[in-house]
């Protein structure tokens, strides 16, 4: 029997090398348009980021070594454009020659995948915009990445993919914003609350993600510049389209395939509804194994599983395909996320009495030193107590969560089948009661009624509206609400009513439980547990006016949120500038949010930063977050690298560099790139354009200051009674001497105003600098820095001088010293000499690994 089958990659050659195992009688023949017969699509976001570092890694195998292996024969650059079911012949046109051929088979296998959906735009042709499908996409983009210096790119789409390339364009240092078109991100793959946790920490994790949201336009000459959206124009200099797939399948229009939105409709022998003709892969619609519906589910396990039941299939075995449940799992920083089953959406759409839980639980053994958490959604029919689906965030290992109710679902399991389930436990792995069990007590106690809970997406909806929030945690940590110590409760607890509504939370959801059952029996007959608790969910209690607690207002100043004394409740919020420059785009979301989160009154801080006045305290995240959207961030406090400032030097008459590309490169390298590292104190950072210091780059913790040196060719030097070099010096250093114009290089200051002003050439030619000041220090006591001996021209070693500084204060700084005192405590000399030698850098994996425990000692 001769079998053809159109495709590589995954489904395809799955297919093609099962069936040679099976029967090795068989003719089979692949037919495959990419130069690549079999490759890691999923791994093409991770050679971006630099994890997979070779191309070749991502190359499973070659067609001469795929054919070695399976004897099966192999065709590449090989597009078929037409299929002649009658006939059984495909036509296929040589991707290089043009040259058509045609092709025989018994039975056809598509295998072609998908391609990436280009929004049809203005400017989506330009240089820097990709796709991420193939290892050439993948290849292209990592170095385009590098050699233009991308600092800012956006992704369209917030799928699997799109997150994933922006987890791995973020690693490399890259701003990224994600856009997509639905009003969450991931959509149709987890819930909707558990969609806006995602959103939440990417933004705390510097990736802004703006749903709801439909790009328009590219822009740009050349090549990208920004991306006009509805939401507004990004400044980028590339464009990722990772808006979703479309399935490989023109060719097969006019063959009476029966087709459902571009994908091929398989039973479950993968057969399509042409005699002879099967399809399995991207390619393929196939069903859902809960609801047995048509599901279209393009996912690189369940191709190579479909892949490899046809061909047990067209090998004479009685074998059916069951259906897909959509598994996916995606690693983002920080934080990972996986899936299976249905929704809770798809379920009650399916027709299911849908009932769910959110359940936050340890990850290990809570004692174990990596010990982190998962949060848990599990769902299941009411009536049944049938699982149908769950979701999983944590740091750690959520794929194992996922794959035990893969398993559960795949056998038709109840919750019941769970109960006593005893998975492998050691601390180092697991809690002794498996954190998917734990879940499933959470479930089964709202079932049976011992629980009466709230959930997350009840809670956003606002169903808590009338209800009195008691705070179960063991210390106050709900503004606003009532504390209620656990320990305490052996009867009716004072100022709440048996009648009332009442909402209990705590950190996680146990104590509230445990509170509702005493209560309970104690005769309170509405008390509501909040799922999730405060670990998931931004509990807020109305309460403006009341007084903040010392604890909340130091959690809030290390989000750049000062109190204002002279009130209760309300903040200033520093609002970073880089480095004192901002976009009228970006001036106008600040004006926006002051109005309307705070006073309306902006000031600018001596830091350049922008501060948004008169902020109450249950404003903060929501300003935040309208910020992040924006590409603004607060924060400038704290003992870490400190928001960089500059003067102009770009416009400044005698600016000699420029000072705002320098210091945003500075910013990004290391207000950004230190951001998690602390520090014995508070180390600020400046940018001068020239010696007249207008910034003050000597009274900061480190100073750079532009320079212009000078150089004479003496043999042009015609010895004037009136030297214009001496006369133009400010300062002067320039001397006639024996006829000749000299420059004490020991007292120039490098300004750069004698350079072209002598009429017959002899200072016409000079070399841009940068003088490095270490140790200043203003404020309650004032310090002046002292420079280092050596003029730097290597704009490269500059950043490497202020990356060892902060090391060196890192490593032998003390606990509430500024950078001034360790200099005079060490010596300027031994300090000139770490910072003008590599060691420091050699050491920097150890230094910022090591725990220093340090307090921190900024005020201000």
């Amino acid at each position: 029997m001769k079998v053809l089958i159109i495709g590589g990659v995954a489904a395809g050659t799955k297919t093609a090398a099962k069936l040679k195992r099976e029967d090795r009688s068989m003719e089979v023949l692949v037919l495959t348009k990419d130069a690549d017969i079999s490759y890691a699509g999923c791994g093409l976001p991770y050679y971006v980021g630099g994890l997979i570092e070779d191309r070749e890694e991502l190359i499973v195998n070659t067609p001469q070594k795929y054919a070695g292996l399976t004897g099966v024969s192999v065709e590449t650059g090989k597009e078929v454009i037409a299929v002649n079911a009658g006939g059984k012949k495909v036509t296929a046109r040589d991707v290089k020659s043009g040259e058509e051929k045609e092709y025989t088979y018994d039975r056809l296998v598509i295998a072609t995948g998908a391609s990436p959906a280009v929004l049809p735009i203005p400017g989506k042709d330009l240089p820097g915009v990709f796709k991420m499908r193939t290892p050439d996409d993948a290849v292209a983009m990592r170095a385009y990445a590098e050699e233009k210096g991308v600092k800012k790119a956006v992704v369209v789409g917030a799928g699997f993919i799109g997150l994933e390339v922006a987890e791995n364009l973020h690693a490399k240092g890259i701003d990224v914003t994600v856009i997509d078109f639905a009003d969450q991100l991931l959509p149709n793959i987890v819930d909707h609350e558990i969609a806006l946790y995602i959103k939440k920490h990417l933004l705390k994790e510097g990736i802004r993600v703006i749903t709801g949201t439909k790009g328009e336009e590219i822009l740009g000459n050349e090549a990208v510049s920004g991306i006009r959206t509805s939401a507004g124009t990004w400044k980028c200099e590339m464009v990722v389209m990772a808006a979703g797939i479309r399935p490989n399948t023109e060719f097969v229009e006019g063959t009476g395939i029966e087709m459902f939105k571009g994908t091929i409709k398989v039973d479950s022998s993968l057969k399509t509804s042409v005699e002879d003709i099967y399809a399995v892969g991207d390619c393929a619609m196939v069903t859902n194994r809960i609801t047995k519906k048509a599901q279209w589910s393009p996912m690189g396990s369940s191709a190579n599983m479909e892949g490899r039941t046809l061909a047990q299939i067209l090998a004479g075995g009685e074998k059916r395909y069951p259906g897909v449940l959509g598994t996916g799992v995606v690693k983002l920083p920080h934080l990972n996320c996986g899936r299976t089953g249905l929704t809770e959406a798809q379920a009650k759409a399916a027709g299911y009495d849908v009932i769910t839980a959110l359940v936050p639980t340890d990850d290990k053994a809570h004692y174990y030193p990596d010990a982190a958490f998962f949060i848990t959604k599990i769902i299941a029919d009411r009536t049944s107590h049938k699982l149908l689906g769950i979701q999983v965030l944590g740091p750690g290992a959520v794929d194992k969560m996922v794959d035990i109710a893969v398993m559960g679902l795949n056998m038709g399991a109840v919750l019941e089948d769970f109960e006593n389930a005893d998975f492998a436990y050691a601390p180092p792995f697991s809690t002794a009661i498996h954190p998917f069990v734990q879940a499933v007590y959470v479930l089964a106690n709202k079932l049976n009624g011992s629980l009466v809970s709230m959930t997350p997406a009840e809670y956003l909806e606002g169903k808590a509206e009338g209800y009195k929030v008691v705070d179960v945690s063991p210390a106050p940590t709900i503004r606003g609400a009532m504390h209620v110590e656990l320990s305490s409760v052996n009867g009716e607890i004072p100022g709440l009513d048996k009648e009332e509504n009442i909402l209990l939370v705590c950190a996680r959801g146990k104590r509230g439980y445990f509170l509702q059952n005493r209560m309970r029996y104690y005769g309170y007959k509405n008390t509501v547990v909040l799922e999730g608790a405060t670990f998931f969910n931004d509990v807020k209690v109305n309460v403006a006016g009341e007084k903040i607690s010392a604890e909340e207002i130091t959690r809030v100043k290390a989000l750049g949120f000062l109190h204002d004394k002279r009130t209760p409740d309300k903040f200033n919020g520093r609002v970073i500038t880089r480095n004192g420059k901002i976009t009228a785009e970006e001036a106008r979301t600040i004006a926006e949010a002051a109005e309307m989160f705070g006073s309306g009154e902006v000031t600018m801080t001596s830091r350049l930063t922008m501060e948004i006045q008169g902020v109450p305290f249950e404003n903060i995240e929501p300003l935040r977050e309208y910020l992040m959207q924006a590409g603004l961030e607060t924060g400038g406090t704290g003992s870490k690298v400190r928001p960089v400032v500059s003067c102009k030097g770009t416009t400044c008459q005698y600016g000699l560099i420029d000072t705002f590309a320098l210091s945003e490169e500075i910013h990004e390298r290391f207000y950004h790139g230190y951001n998690t590292v602390k520090l014995p104190h508070k180390f600020k950072i400046a940018v001068g354009g020239c010696p007249n210091n207008c910034v003050k780059p000597d009274l900061n913790d480190l100073g750079i200051i532009g320079q212009k040196i000078p150089q004479i060719s003496l043999e042009k030097c015609r010895g004037c009674k009136v030297c214009q070099i001496e006369k133009v010096c400010p300062i002067q250093t320039a001397k006639m001497e024996d006829g000749k114009i000299t420059i004490d290089e020991n007292a120039c200051n490098h300004c750069g105003r004698c350079v072209g002003k002598c009429p017959f050439k002899a200072v016409e030619d000079s070399i841009t600098g940068y003088r490095i000041y270490i140790g200043g220090r203003w404020g309650k006591k004032v310090a002046q820095g002292r420079y280092l001996d050596k003029i730097f021209t290597d704009k490269e070693e500059v950043l490497a001088v202020v990356e060892k500084a902060i090391l060196l204060f890192r490593e032998q700084g003390i606990t509430g010293e500024r950078f001034a005192d360790t200099v005079a405590r060490l010596g300027f000399a031994d300090v000139q000499e770490q910072l003008l030698d590599n060691g420091l850098l050699e050491r920097k994996a150890e230094n910022i690994a090591a725990q220093k425990h340090m307090k921190g000692g900024a005020t201000c």
